[in-house]
C-alpha cells in the first residue's frame, strides 16, 4: 500500500487555497497603497472577491444538499450582501479569513492516511529464511507458510509464528503495551513487528501477509478512522439556528414594511460575518499558541471538544509510565555491604544490552559507584550474564539461571523473591562466588507527578479515569494504586481496548483517550479526542492522535484543557460583543436618523467597522498566558 499525498484531492485544494491566500493579501496591499486608478482598483477587488467567494458558496450548496446548515452558508450570505452593497474590501477581508481557515482544515484531514503509512514502516522489507542448510535473504512478501524464518538480536519479527529453535527476549511494548520484554522459547508464539532484544530465534511462519498481527492492526486503524464520531461545535449549532431565524425575520420584516432598503440594512448589520471569522480565529490563535509549547492540536473542533470530556481512557505503558525499567529496591543477603553488592552488579551489567542490566547500571551509578570493567563477560540470551571480577565469578539474571549454575538459593530467599514478584515487580538476582548475595526489584518507571496530574484533570471536569493495558493483572494493579486510578483492565490486546472504549462512547459527553504505542493507534482514532504522547510514541500514534504532546509531558494535558476553557470564554465574549454591536446598529437603523437612501451603505460600513471588535478580542489568544 503506497499513498501519494500530492495526488490526493486534499493536497490539490490546499495548493489552490494557498495561491488564493497570497492573491488576497497582495490585492489588499495594492488597494490600500493606491497603486492602480480607482476604477481599476474596484474592478480588481470585485473580480478577486467573486473568485474567492466561489469555494465558500460551493461548500454551502453541498452542505445544503446534505441537509446541513453550516458556517459556509452564513459566510456566503455575508459575502453576497457585501458585494451587493459594493463593500468590496469587506468581501476580500472576509474571504482572506475564510481561506486561512480552509487551509488549516485541509492540512489536518490527512492524518488518518499518514497513520497507515506510519504503520507500514514497521514492516521489514526483507527477512532471512532457512532453506536446507543455507540461509537465504528474501523479500517479506516471498515468505510462505511453513518457512523457517531466522530472527537475530535487534531484528523486527516479520511474521506471526511459533518458535522451533532458540531462546530470546522479545519487546512487544509497541504492539501489546507490555512494559517488560517477554521470554520466548521453543513452542511459544511470536508476532509481527515485535523486536528481539536478546538472543536469536528460528520461527516457523504460520501467518503471513494480511493475516499477521500488524496487518490486522492496520485494518483496526482504518476502521476506527472511518467510524470516528464527529464533534459538533458551538458555532455550528449557532449557525444552524441563526441563519434560519435571520432569513425568516427578514421575510417578515419585508412583508410588514415593503421596504427593501430597510431589510437590506438589517441583514447587513446582523449578518454575523464577524462571528464567522472571529470564533474560528480564536481557535486558530489558540492552536498556534499551543504549538509554541509543543502541543499540536489538529483542529478547533478538538480544542472545543475537550470542554465536553467526561471520561478519560488512558494507556499505561509509555503514558502513565515511561516504558523503561527502573530499580525499585535492592535486597541484600549474607550481611553483605551494599556498596560491594552494587560494585559486583555494576561489573556484571557494564557490557550488557539487556533493559534490566541497563537499569541496574544506572542505579549503581546514581548511588555513587563507578562500574569497573570485568575480567571477562558472557551474556546468556534470555537468561542472564556471567562475569569474572577480581578472580571471582559473578552471575546475574533469572532465578532458574542462577540455580542452573549451581548457586544455592534458600527457601527463605525464594519466599522473599516471590513476595516481590507478587507485587508486580520484576526481579534480577545476583550471585557471587557461588552464593546468592541479593536481588534487585525493577518496574516500569512511573512518570513524575502523575497522581497530581490525574487529580488536576478531575478538577477540570473529568469524572472517570480508566486505565487499559496489555500488561498482566499484578503490574496493572500496582500502577493503578500508585497513581490513584480505581478502574483498570489488564491483559488487553488492541481490539480488546477498542471494545472497552466503545462501552463509554455516548452522545451526551465526549471520551478522551491518551496513548503512545502502535497498539494505541486504533484507540486514539476511535475516541472522540485522541491524545498521543509524541516523545517516545511511534509515528502511527502521533498521526492517529487529534492532539499530540511533542514534549512527551503528561502535564500538558491539563494545560491544554485550561487553554480550551479559556478559548471557549473568549468565543462567548465574541458573541456578547456581537450582540451589543448588533443592538447599537439596529437601534440606528430603526431610529430614523439615517436617511433611507443611504441605509444599506451605512449598514455595510457599520458592519465592517464593528467586525474588528470580536476579531481583536480573538487575536488576544496569540499571546495569552493561562493561569494555573
Amino acid at each position: 500500500m503506497k499513498i501519494n499525498l500530492k495526488k490526493t484531492k486534499i493536497w490539490q485544494w490546499l495548493n489552490l487555497d494557498l495561491v488564493l491566500l497570497v492573491v488576497l493579501i497582495i490585492i489588499l496591499i495594492v488597494y490600500y497603497l493606491k497603486v492602480f486608478p480607482f476604477d481599476l482598483d474596484n474592478f480588481v477587488l470585485v473580480l478577486v472577491a467573486l473568485i474567492a467567494t466561489l469555494p465558500v458558496v460551493w461548500s454551502a450548496i453541498k452542505a445544503l444538499k446534505e441537509r446541513q446548515i453550516g458556517i459556509d452558508l452564513l459566510a456566503s450570505i455575508a459575502l453576497f450582501f457585501s458585494l451587493l452593497t459594493k463593500e468590496y474590501t469587506s468581501a476580500v477581508f472576509i474571504n482572506l479569513m475564510l481561506t486561512s481557515a480552509r487551509i488549516l482544515g485541509a492540512y489536518t484531514k490527512n492524518r488518518s492516511r499518514k497513520a497507515i503509512q506510519s504503520l507500514l514502516k514497521l514492516k521489514p522489507e526483507k527477512a532471512k529464511i532457512k532453506v536446507g542448510g543455507d540461509i537465504v535473504e528474501v523479500a517479506i512478501d516471498k515468505i510462505k507458510k511453513g518457512d523457517l524464518v531466522i530472527v537475530e538480536l535487534g531484528d523486527r519479527i516479520p511474521i506471526d509464528g511459533g518458535v522451533i529453535e532458540g531462546e530470546a527476549e522479545v519487546d512487544q511494548s509497541s504492539l501489546t503495551g507490555e512494559s517488560l520484554p517477554i521470554d520466548k522459547k521453543i513452542g511459544d508464539q511470536v508476532y509481527s513487528s515485535t523486536i528481539v532484544v536478546s538472543g536469536n530465534l528460528i520461527i516457523k511462519a504460520e501467518k503471513i501477509g494480511e493475516e499477521t498481527t500488524l496487518e490486522k492492526m492496520i485494518q483496526l486503524v482504518e476502521k476506527a478512522a472511518r467510524h470516528k464520531p464527529g464533534i459538533t461545535t458551538f458555532v455550528e449549532i449557532f449557525t444552524s439556528w441563526y441563519v434560519i431565524l435571520m432569513l425568516i425575520g427578514s421575510g417578515i420584516l419585508y412583508f410588514i414594511s415593503r421596504d427593501l432598503s430597510l431589510v437590506l440594512a438589517v441583514v447587513l448589520v446582523v449578518c454575523a460575518d464577524d462571528i464567522a471569522i472571529a470564533v474560528p480565529l480564536a481557535f486558530i490563535a489558540s492552536i498556534g499558541h499551543a504549538a509554541k509549547k509543543g502541543v499540536i492540536i489538529k483542529g478547533g473542533d478538538f480544542l472545543e471538544g475537550i470542554n465536553k470530556v467526561k471520561i478519560l481512557v488512558v494507556d499505561k505503558t509509555g503514558t502513565l509510565t515511561r516504558g523503561k525499567l527502573k530499580v525499585e529496591n535492592i535486597f541484600i543477603f549474607d550481611d553483605r555491604e551494599s556498596n560491594d553488592v552494587l560494585r559486583f552488579a555494576g561489573a556484571a551489567s557494564l557490557f550488557s544490552s539487556h533493559p534490566s542490566a541497563k537499569a541496574i547500571l544506572k542505579y549503581v551509578e546514581e548511588n555513587g559507584i563507578k562500574p569497573e570493567q570485568p575480567d571477562n563477560f558472557e551474556e546468556k540470551s534470555g537468561k542472564g550474564a556471567e562475569a569474572a571480577y577480581k578472580g571471582k565469578k559473578i552471575a546475574t539474571g533469572k532465578q532458574s539461571f542462577l540455580e542452573e549454575l549451581g548457586i544455592k538459593i534458600s527457601e527463605h530467599q525464594k519466599r522473599d523473591i516471590q513476595n516481590e514478584k507478587n507485587k508486580g515487580l520484576n526481579t534480577t538476582l545476583i550471585g557471587y562466588d557461588g552464593s546468592l548475595i541479593g536481588f534487585f526489584t525493577l518496574a516500569d518507571e512511573i512518570r513524575p507527578n502523575v497522581k497530581n496530574i490525574l487529580s488536576e484533570l478531575k478538577d477540570l471536569g473529568i469524572e472517570k479515569i480508566i486505565m487499559l493495558t496489555g500488561d498482566n493483572e499484578k503490574i496493572a494493579q500496582r500502577i493503578a494504586e500508585k497513581v490513584g486510578i480505581t478502574e483498570y483492565h489488564a491483559n488487553l490486546l488492541p481490539e480488546d481496548k477498542l471494545k472497552y472504549l466503545e462501552k463509554y462512547l455516548d452522545d451526551k459527553y465526549k471520551v478522551m483517550a491518551i496513548g503512545d504505542g502502535v497498539n494505541d493507534a486504533a484507540l486514539l482514532n476511535a475516541a472522540d479526542i485522541g491524545i498521543a504522547m509524541g516523545g517516545i510514541g511511534a509515528d502511527v500514534t502521533i498521526e492517529s492522535g487529534d492532539i499530540v504532546l511533542m514534549q512527551d509531558n503528561l502535564s500538558q494535558v491539563p494545560e491544554t484543557m485550561r487553554l480550551a476553557k479559556y478559548t471557549a470564554r473568549v468565543s462567548k465574549q465574541n458573541f456578547v460583543i456581537w450582540g451589543i454591536t448588533n443592538g447599537i446598529g439596529l437601534s440606528l437603523v430603526f431610529s430614523g436618523f439615517i436617511p433611507a437612501i443611504i441605509l444599506p451603505t451605512f449598514a455595510a460600513a457599520f458592519n465592517f467597522v464593528t467586525d474588528f471588535a470580536p476579531i481583536l478580542n480573538s487575536a488576544r489568544l496569540f499571546n495569552v498566558h493561562i493561569k494555573e
